[in-house]
C-alpha cells in the first residue's frame, strides 16, 4: 500500500531516507515535520523550550533541504509518509512519538498517523491547509476561495521564474529566516507536492480515521485558513481545536504558547477511547471521501 515506485537503478539505503536536520534533547521524541518548501526553522521560537524535557527531531521532507530529490518521485502524500516512516524507523525509537506539522507538514502527519496508529502517541496539526472539493462547499463564498486558491496554485506552477524571484523577496521580509526556500532545485518537489499534496489531498478522512488524540491550532489571520473545513475536524471528538487572534501562518510566540500546551496536553491525557467517525459517515452518506484517496 505504501510502495513507491520501481527504480531503474539499486540505491543505497540512505537515498530512501530524509535528512534528519535537527536530533537534540533526551525524553518522550517528538518529531517535527515542516510545510512546502521550507525547514524546521519554522518550529524554532519553540525548539528549546521542547528540547528541555523531549527528544526533539526534525526532518527535511523528500526534495527539501538536504533530503533525497528522486528524479522518479511523485511527491503524493503517500510518498512523503513512506519516506517518513522508513526514516522513523531507522531511528529505533523506544516509545511512539508526538508528531507536530506545519502547513503541509500537518496533510503529511495526519496519513502517517492513519498509516501507523502503533507508531504515534498524538498529532500537533499548526495552520493545516484543509481544503474540500468545491462541488462540496455549501458557502458560496468559501466555495469560491477554494476556487481561487487552486487558480492561484495553476498561476504558480506556470510561471517558474516569476515564483522563484518573488519568494527571495518574501522570504526577505518573512522573521524567520528561511522559512521559506523555493528555488530551483527544488521546483520540482514544490510544484508536485503542491498538486499531490496539498491539492489532492484527503485530510479530513484521515484525521477522522486517526485513533490519537489531536490539537489543531490556527491564527485568525492565515490567508490559507478555510473556516469551514477546520469546523468540520473540530467537532470530531478526538480534535481539539485551538483558534489564536491575531496569529498568521507562521510559529510565532502567540501559536508557540498554544503549540507548547498542546504538547503538555497530549503527554499528559490518556488515549482516547473512541475516534470521530465523520469521514466514514461521509462516505456512508455520499460513496466518496474528502478528496481522491489513492489507497482506496
Amino acid at each position: 500500500m505504501d510502495a513507491l515506485p520501481a527504480r531503474v537503478e539499486a540505491e543505497p539505503p540512505s537515498a530512501r531516507l530524509l535528512n534528519i536536520s535537527l536530533d537534540i534533547g533526551t525524553g518522550p521524541p517528538l518529531i517535527l515535520v515542516h510545510g512546502i518548501a521550507s525547514s524546521h526553522v519554522v518550529f524554532q521560537v519553540v525548539i528549546p523550550e521542547l528540547a528541555a524535557s523531549n527528544r526533539v527531531i526534525a526532518v527535511d521532507l523528500l526534495g527539501f533541504g538536504l533530503s533525497p530529490a528522486p528524479i522518479d518521485a511523485t511527491y503524493t502524500v503517500e510518498e512523503h509518509v513512506a519516506y517518513l516512516h522508513r526514516t522513523i524507523r531507522s531511528l529505533r525509537l523506544r516509545r511512539p512519538a508526538i508528531i507536530v506539522g506545519h502547513s503541509m507538514g500537518c496533510l503529511i502527519a495526519s496519513r502517517y498517523a492513519r498509516r501507523h496508529p502503533s507508531a504515534v502517541a498524538g498529532l500537533v496539526l499548526v495552520s493545516p491547509p484543509i481544503y474540500l472539493p468545491a462541488e462540496i462547499v455549501g458557502d458560496p463564498v468559501e466555495r469560491e476561495a477554494m476556487v481561487v486558491y487552486r487558480r492561484f496554485y495553476d498561476f504558480v506552477r506556470d510561471r517558474r521564474k516569476f515564483t522563484i524571484r518573488n519568494a527571495e523577496i518574501v522570504a526577505r521580509l518573512l522573521p524567520v529566516k528561511d522559512a521559506m526556500n523555493i528555488s530551483d532545485r527544488n521546483w520540482r518537489a514544490f510544484v508536485l507536492s503542491l498538486e499531490h499534496t496539498i491539492e489532492t489531498q484527503t485530510a479530513v478522512t484521515d484525521i477522522a480515521e486517526t485513533r490519537c488524540a489531536i490539537h489543531v491550532i490556527y491564527g485568525t489571520l492565515d490567508p490559507f485558513l478555510i473556516p469551514g473545513s477546520l469546523t468540520i475536524v473540530s467537532r470530531m471528538c478526538h480534535v481539539s481545536a485551538h483558534k489564536v487572534r491575531w496569529a498568521d501562518h507562521l510559529i510565532r510566540r502567540r501559536t508557540a504558547a498554544v503549540l507548547l500546551s498542546s504538547v503538555k496536553d497530549l503527554q499528559s491525557s490518556p488515549a482516547p477511547s473512541r475516534v470521530s467517525r465523520l469521514g466514514s459517515a461521509f462516505r456512508v452518506l455520499t460513496g466518496r471521501t474528502f478528496g481522491t484517496d489513492p489507497s482506496r
